[in-house]
């Protein structure tokens, strides 16, 4: 694993456990941790003994936006350094939500702005009671650009206008109501808890059948059931159903043994 400055990694039997770690900035964007929350999760996705990724935080915080040192900086961009800077946290929004492999946000505390996006990009999310979020964005006079398409595809369009366009705080119990957590807990020890379950449950399941999984939510989503995506799914259930991963489960069903993943 590369050294980090404001992130932690580690590899706990087959789970990746990537740690938002500036607490005194309560986990907000700079540049150094959104390279380094990138680098971080393309290491976890490419070590061989990772199945699953939990995304957390240290601190009171899970992630507080943009650091204010940051947005000091950015104020004073050319055009051309504000899209790469842009394009930077979108490569990273981008790796986060297309990542092979099953991802859950573990949320202890506050998630505002590009927090918000971290949670959105994740397969799962998992909070506590106490956790507070915001799209605050139109606040300062800018838009949550990058992060909406994630955003979007989690709370939808109609929760989307409210939260994008207010900026209002919203609470767990709010977040889990239109979609953004999966869950909702009472504390950190239940959160931990909770999550140890999800994991039992992904761990069950073939990883390539996982990762094709996701990729076919990606191409699915939104479209048409019409006959280029009918031949589309069934196109991608023989590949699949073909694959030596897909032979293994279903001889593993027919024959009452466990998957050899199951051994791994």
């Amino acid at each position: 694993m590369s050294e980090y400055q404001s992130i932690m990694t580690e590899v706990d039997g087959s789970v990746g456990i990537l740690t938002l770690n500036k607490p005194k900035c309560h986990n907000a964007f700079d540049e150094q941790l959104i390279a380094e929350i990138t680098v971080g999760l393309q290491e976890l996705e490419s070590d061989e003994r990772v199945r699953a990724v939990v995304l957390s935080s240290t601190g009171k915080s899970f992630c507080a936006g943009a650091d204010l040192g940051w947005m000091k900086r950015a104020a004073d961009y050319t055009p051309e350094e504000n899209l790469r800077d842009a394009n930077r946290l979108a490569e990273l929004m981008a790796t986060l939500n297309e990542l092979a492999k099953p991802t859950i946000a573990r949320v202890q505390g506050a998630a505002y702005g590009g927090g918000v996006g971290l949670i959105a990009a994740c397969d799962i999310a998992v909070g506590t009671y106490d956790a507070l979020f915001t799209l605050s964005e139109v606040k300062l006079g800018i838009v949550p650009a990058v992060i909406s398409p994630y955003v979007l595809a989690a709370i939808g369009e109609r929760y989307s206008r409210r939260y994008m366009l207010t900026a209002e705080r919203f609470s767990a119990a709010e977040a889990y109501r239109i979609g953004l957590l999966h869950e909702l807990v009472p504390g950190e020890e239940q959160l931990d808890e909770a999550i140890a379950e999800i994991l039992e449950s992904l761990l069950a399941n073939g990883p390539h059948a996982q990762a094709e999984c996701k990729e076919l939510i990606r191409v699915v989503a939104g479209q048409p059931i019409d006959a280029q995506t009918i031949d589309e799914t069934a196109q991608r259930i023989t590949r699949v159903r073909a694959s030596p991963e897909g032979r293994e489960g279903l001889a593993a069903f027919l024959e009452k043994r466990a998957p050899n993943w199951l051994a791994e």
